[in-house]
């Protein structure tokens, strides 16, 4: 099976600019209520996840930082405690699954590193689910 199956494209997803501060993120997170979500660079790749942890962290190290005044916070100057890696859309499901297994989406990007889209985990699990209700049904057929 190839992971395209699971994309959710670009178009679909939020995102930020790297060039974006730390009040815009906040607020983008907290109106799609996401705890994370891609960062891309001028040219459209992936360069990292931004999490409301990270968001804390900056909050918490940074004296005299409040949400007022996060609007002169640059996304660039915000550590990044986790690292979401990206997958290839050519790669193989076990890639992706391994992936899937520590980060609620998992990043896709085409040859030049393009961010192209994400795959959600919970599309993963639903997935799974379907197959295994259908294996079950199945089952229960050949047994009665």
């Amino acid at each position: 099976m190839k992971i395209a199956f699971f994309l959710l494209p670009k178009a679909e997803v939020v995102y930020m600019n790297e060039d974006a501060t730390m009040r815009q993120v906040i607020e983008r997170m907290e109106y799609h209520n996401y705890t994370a979500i891609p960062i891309l660079d001028k040219e459209g790749k992936y360069v990292g996840t931004i999490t409301e942890g990270d968001l804390l962290w900056k909050m918490k190290h940074t004296p005299n930082l409040t949400f007022e005044n996060t609007e002169s916070v640059s996304l660039k100057e915000i550590e990044q405690k986790m690292v979401n890696l990206p997958v290839h859309i050519d790669a193989e499901i076990d890639d992706l699954l391994s992936l899937a297994i520590a980060q609620n989406f998992v990043p896709v990007v085409d040859d030049q590193g393009i961010f192209i889209g994400i795959i959600r985990r919970r599309d993963i699990i639903n997935y799974c689910k379907e197959l295994l209700e259908k294996t079950n049904l199945y089952k229960k057929e050949r047994l009665s």
